[in-house]
């Protein structure tokens, strides 16, 4: 394994690495959701035994439906805004300021725990207007570095459930304080799937915690005013899971009659300000 980067990781950092992995499985499939070629050649990038994460080809829709929908959000965002920031909160080893490959307008940062940082440096180039800030997300001034010029939007895939209530919380008020104008878009675990968290590979490798759950966009609104909600959909709702196998589908018609289930993985999207 010549050449390639050293990973030492735990906690909710490590849980990058299986993220990062399925969206390189999923790129290799027949008809690919994400089709994530950055992944496959990041993961070609890094010495790591990948077989410590326990995960197999089938989980890959859990990760890549999700991460394809925020895309498409992501997008439709800046579509509206030419002129924005955007700040990928808990952006791990993921690919999408490279997938989504932003104009010459648009400001991007890439945010996570200093060691994730020092990883992404080493296996990805820079590009212009694309900053990195290393800083626990909960850490309450790294926000002061980023301009609040321009309308702002925060895509936090993957870190709500990392987070205690009150942390979660505060975190997305001082967003929507520094900024004014933008959107947050962020996915939740409900209470099923917090509770049944020692049964999750992802967690279980990792020695990670599960702590915040949200059961429905209410649960936010209430605890943020001046924010509204966009849209609200689920892994088994989303634009993207049409695109997941014939068993991913069947899964779906089981599942019909136990909303805590349909209901674990939750996607929204919320506006604040005058956009």
């Amino acid at each position: 394994m010549a050449n390639k980067v050293s990973v030492n990781l735990s906690g909710p950092a490590k849980t990058m690495l299986s993220t990062l992995y399925l969206k390189a499985l999923d790129a290799d499939f027949p008809r690919p959701i994400l089709g994530d070629r950055f992944a496959k050649q990041a993961i070609d990038m890094l010495d790591f035994d990948w077989r410590e994460l326990e995960i197999t080809p089938k989980w890959a829709p859990l990760f890549t439906v999700r991460t394809a929908q925020y895309d498409r959000w992501v997008r439709e965002f800046m579509a509206a805004h030419p002129e924005c920031t955007v700040v990928h909160l808990g952006c791990g080893l993921d690919c999408r300021v490279f997938r989504i490959d932003p104009g010459p307008d648009v400001r991007w940062y890439d945010v996570d725990f200093p060691q994730v940082i020092a990883l992404r440096e080493q296996i990805y180039p820079t590009r212009p207007d694309y900053g990195l800030i290393a800083t626990p997300a909960t850490e309450p001034t790294w926000l002061q570095q980023i301009p609040a010029d321009r309308p702002t939007l925060l895509i936090a895939e993957g870190i709500s459930m990392y987070l205690t209530a009150d942390d979660g919380i505060a975190l997305l008020r001082r967003f929507v304080d520094r900024f004014g104008t933008g959107e947050l878009q962020i996915d939740f675990f409900n209470w099923l799937a917090i509770k049944s968290q020692k049964t999750q590979s992802l967690v279980r490798t990792s020695g990670s915690t599960l702590h915040w759950a949200v059961n429905s966009p209410e649960d936010v609104l209430s605890q943020l005013p001046g924010i509204r909600l966009l849209a609200a959909t689920t892994f088994f709702g989303a634009d993207t899971y049409p695109a997941t196998s014939k068993g991913m589908q069947a899964l779906k018609r089981g599942i019909r009659v136990l909303p805590p289930v349909r209901k674990a993985l939750q996607y929204h999207r919320y506006a604040f300000g005058p956009c």
